[in-house]
Order: C-alpha cells, then structure tokens, then sequence
C-alpha cells in the first residue's frame, strides 16, 4: 500500500513549493489528487499511458469510462484535438476558464486508454488557482475524473479524497471545499447542434443563449441506465451513489412531501434507518431518523455545493434508505436531478 502524502495548500495564493512537489509526481508517472471549482480530480500525466492506467487502477473505475483532460491554457487544445471548429473556440473565449468540457476529436498523441479507445477527447479549462498551477508546473495536460472510489458521490473535499483513496495514491493537494459541488458540464462539440452529454456547471440556458440551437443528449434524465459506449464520464454505469439505497420522489413540492413521509413511515415499519434529503422549505415536516437539508430550493448553488457531502454524511449516520426529494430540471437543478438520478440507479417514484 503507498504512504499518501497530504499537502495543505492556500486556495487562493497556492504555495509553489507544493505545486512542484506534485508537480513532480505528475511528471515521474504518478497520482495526484487535486482541488477544481467543481470536484476534486485525480490527476496524472494524459500522455503518459501506464499513470493512467494507474488512475483506472486506484478508483477501481471501468475501462469504459473516459476521462476528462485538464488543461492550463487554450493553445494546449490544439495539441490533444485533431479539429477545434469555430463554435468550440467560442464556448473557450466565453467559459474558460470554468465548469465546461468540449468533446473534440481527438489527435493521435492522445492515449487509447485515456478516452476509453474513442475517437473523441474531452477537453475542459478548470477555474482554480491550485489545479491551474498544478497542470502548468507539470509541463502537460492532466487526465482527471473525479479523485473517489468509482460510482462513489465525487469528493468535495480533501478528506472526501481520503476516505476513499488513502494508501491508493501518491498525493492530495488540500485547499479545502470546492466552491461549485457538483462536475462540469460536457458538451459534444463533433455534433451538430452540439450535444449536452452530462449537465453540470455550466447551465444549458446559459449554452443555448451563447450557440442558439444546443441538444440534451436523450440519457440526461431518460430511464436509461447504460449505453452500449459512453462518449463522456457520467453516461455509463450507476455514479454518484453513497452506500445506501437511495430512492428519489419527483413532482410538485406538496406531493413530493407527502409521498417523501409515507415512504419513510413504510420503510422504518419494516424495520429500516431510513434518512430524509429535504429542503429547508420541508426540512421541519418530516419524520425520520436522520433528516437533512441540502439548503433552499430557492439557492440551487448551495444545493449542488452541498449534494454530494450530504449523501456521505448518511453513510456516516448508518442509514439504509435515503429518501430524497427531487429538484425540477432547470438551471443547476437539472445537474442536481441528473446526479440523484444516477445515484439512486433510476430509482424514481413520482408524487
């Protein structure tokens, strides 16, 4: 088992000593987890195919699961894509750096085992003083999908990293909670219109008023579990799940509450720990064992910051079921609905 070092670091004015530190592990081979706007990544070089490999290995993560390629500066895209239409050089200029991921084609130098054997590669330029001066002080782009245990929620924090992966990695570069909570949004760039593949930061209202006419790729919020192949992180197997089974109510907020305390009354007659996901509008109406609030519904950013450390926290407190109230699918509540989604396997009930 390796010895994870952990290096604390400022968010804001990130010591050089201990981005070269990891830097150095990055160029030699290694692991690295590290802070984004959104989740934190587990990085290593995106060229260097055995690091990757080790990535895979660590997370446990299929590998049919491509990754997302983290770069410091926009002139690096040209190197991993073999064609940058005009459109994706517009999404660059008005979102990076940010939550964002262009799927381009990909260029030879590219590993197979970095885009799962496709022939596109996901590229995105995070919004974080860490991660940026991490990738520019490796001296490459860095292949990282989020730093947990595959299907686990995303880690929002350091200590997120290492509950999963201590004694898996190299290193974790700790600048405290991500400001965002929740992954970038991917879009299909080879499409035409582009192709929203995963919801994330970046709104699709916000995409649609910058391209005009932008797709929602059918699996977003389908029934669908699994695809034959997977062209972005998130599409493909069951993700985001802590390790309770997680059922997700939809529907007005009135009968989402009702139906939300009748399935927590069913399930604890049968003997379970049950757990309610509320809102700070429902939060006092419920009975169950454990009851927490992602925040408001009116205040989507501190729901999708607080998401995924919610969902280990009811690990934490033992619970069998969670029961979570679902988000209606505009703005950030449609990446916030996808990622319940996902992390219940489909496991929907509607009020």
């Amino acid at each position: 088992m390796k010895r994870t070092k952990v290096l604390k670091i400022n968010a804001q004015e990130p010591d050089i000593v201990k981005i070269r530190i990891a830097a150095r592990v990055i160029r030699r081979g290694g692991t690295v987890a590290f802070p984004t706007e959104t989740v934190y990544g587990l990085g290593a070089d995106v060229l260097n195919a055995e690091a990757i490999k080790g990535i895979y290995i660590a997370k446990k993560r299929p590998p049919d699961n491509p990754m997302i390629v983290h770069v410091a500066h926009k002139g690096k895209v040209y190197e991993l894509a073999r064609e940058v239409p005009k459109v994706a050089e517009k999404l660059m200029a008005k979102f990076w750096p940010g939550p964002l991921t262009l799927v381009l084609k990909r260029a030879k130098a590219v590993p197979d085992i970095a885009v799962a054997g496709l022939d596109t590669v996901a590229i995105r330029m995070p919004d974080n003083k860490v991660a940026l001066a991490l990738i520019s002080e490796s001296g490459t782009a860095i292949a990282a999908p989020s730093a947990n245990i595959a299907g686990r929620p995303s880690p929002t924090t350091a200590a997120h990293v290492m509950e999963d992966l201590a004694g898996r990695i190299d290193v974790v570069l700790d600048a405290g909670a991500t400001r965002i909570g929740l992954e970038s949004t991917v879009i299909d760039m080879t499409s035409s219109p582009p192709q929203i593949l995963r919801p994330g930061g970046t709104p699709c209202e916000e995409l649609r008023r910058a391209l005009g006419r932008v797709r929602l790729h059918p699996i977003v919020l389908s029934g669908k579990m699994h695809l034959a192949r997977a062209r972005s992180p998130g599409m493909k197997h069951k993700h985001y799940a802590p390790n309770a089974k997680v059922v997700v109510v939809e529907g007005t907020p009135s009968a989402v509450m009702k139906k939300v305390q009748e399935l927590a009354a069913l399930y604890m007659k049968e003997g379970k720990r049950v757990g309610v996901m509320a809102t700070d509008e429902s939060e006092s109406a419920y009975d169950a064992d454990v009851v927490k609030s992602l925040g408001s519904r009116t205040d989507l950013a501190t729901v999708a910051r607080r998401l995924y450390g919610l969902l280990r926290e009811f690990d934490d407190d033992g619970v069998d079921m969670i029961i979570a109230e679902g988000m209606a699918p505009r703005g950030l509540g449609l990446a916030i609905a996808n990622r319940l989604r996902r992390a219940s396997g489909l496991n929907i009930v509607r009020a």
